[in-house]
Formats: C-alpha cells, sequence, structure tokens
C-alpha cells in the first residue's frame, strides 16, 4: 500500500500480519531499513516481519523515500528519513488497536528510528540492530544520536563483535551516557554486513520479542 505523508512524499507500506493461529500481540513493530544509498530497503527486513508476525506481533515496513516504490529523493544523512520513520508510526498508532510501537532500526536505520523515539508517546521502546556509532558513521548520523540516547525511552542495541563501523568499546563507551533504561547484546564474531543477513534474522527476532515483552509486564 501507498502512505502519504504531510511532506507530500508517498511511502512504500507492507504490513505482515500475525496469522490465525497465533494469539495477537499488544504492539505493533516498525522496521526500519537499512542506509537507503547503499541499497537499503523494505525487502531486507522481510524475513524478521514475517518471522515476528508468526510470533503474533503485527509489523510494518517501508521503503524510506526514494527507494523502491516510495517518492521523493534520499538524504546524505537521514534527516528527512526521520519524517517518514514519524508519518509510519502516527499511522499505525491512527489505523490499529494495538497502539503500543516498538521501533526497530537496522544499521543507519538505527540512528534514523533513534531519532523519531520521542515524536510519539505511543513509541514505547527501541532496538538498535548495528548502529554505526564509528568515528566515520558519526560523520553523517552523529545528529541523530543525542535524541535516541538521551531518550528515557528503554532501549535494546544488539551489535556484532566483530562490526567493522563501531568496536565494541565505542559502544559501550556511548551507551554509559544513555538515559533510561539500556541494555546490549553482543553477537560473538558477526560483522556488521553479516549480521544483517538471514541467518541471524531468528536470533535478532528472539532478541526483539523478549525486548518487547518485558515492556508490558
Amino acid at each position: 500500500m501507498q502512505l502519504e505523508t504531510t511532506s507530500g512524499v508517498s511511502l512504500s507500506v507492507r504490513i505482515f500480519k500475525p496469522t490465525s493461529n497465533v494469539v495477537e500481540k499488544p504492539v505493533v513493530m516498525v522496521l526500519v531499513h537499512q542506509y537507503s544509498k547503499m541499497g537499503g530497503c523494505q525487502e531486507l527486513m522481510r524475513g524478521m516481519a514475517y518471522r515476528l508476525a508468526a510470533k503474533g506481533f503485527t509489523t510494518i515496513t517501508f521503503d524510506l523515500r526514494g527507494v523502491g516504490g516510495s517518492t521523493g529523493k534520499p538524504t546524505l544523512t537521514g534527516t528527512a528519513e526521520v519524517q517518514d520513520v514519524v508519518a509510519v508510526c502516527r499511522w499505525v498508532s491512527q489505523h490499529f488497536l494495538a497502539r503500543s510501537i516498538v521501533l526497530i532500526g537496522s544499521s543507519a536505520g538505527a540512528p534514523i528510528a533513534g531519532a523519531a523515539i520521542e515524536t510519539l508517546k505511543e513509541v514505547v521502546g527501541y532496538v538498535s540492530l548495528g548502529y554505526p556509532f564509528g568515528i566515520l558513521s558519526s560523520v553523517l548520523f552523529g545528529r541523530h544520536n543525542k535524541v535516541c540516547l538521551q531518550s528515557q525511552k528503554p532501549k535494546l542495541f544488539v551489535m556484532g563483535t566483530n562490526d567493522g563501523f563501531t568496536s565494541v568499546e565505542q559502544l559501550e563507551s556511548k551507551l554509559k551516557t544513555a538515559a533510561g533504561r539500556v541494555e546490549k547484546r553482543l553477537v560473538q564474531g558477526a560483522g556488521h554486513f553479516e549480521m544483517e543477513g538471514p541467518q541471524y534474522d531468528d536470533q535478532m527476532v528472539e532478541y526483539i520479542i523478549t525486548f518487547a515483552e518485558s515492556l508490558q509486564r
């Protein structure tokens, strides 16, 4: 389906609904894909989306502006794309009975999603998969870090120990400055792009579900 935003951009959105044989969870997962300028698109999130839906979570994927069936132009720093995330989350809050949203961003999608965390009260938690905290990555995406890290909302950061963009030390240093509840999961031996691959979908989904369910207790 196409979602028309107030900024004039039309976003290509896909809804993954739980199957009839599972109990639907009171949380909607919104997945934000990797860097548009390096081939990121919602198709790369499909494996996780199917798995989350199979566990009872309505899950939304979408193409950021200028990708796939979405109109507009991608930006270098992801600044305009933050508004795409906000538009999708606002639409979810208006059209789904499960009003709680967990935002999940992969790679460059992590800082973009993180920058939207405080825009809607319905967003109750945030998951980062491979947040690019490294020095070179921060030239592009560092402007988004403050909003994400200073939010009091619960946050989970997942990273491979062989991530080429962010070292474990850099991740831990950043998380020491974070507010609110902060958790991390390290995937031993996984590289940045490797962790985005389908062989890690089950593990990522397990982390996401455990975190999301902890928010409902």
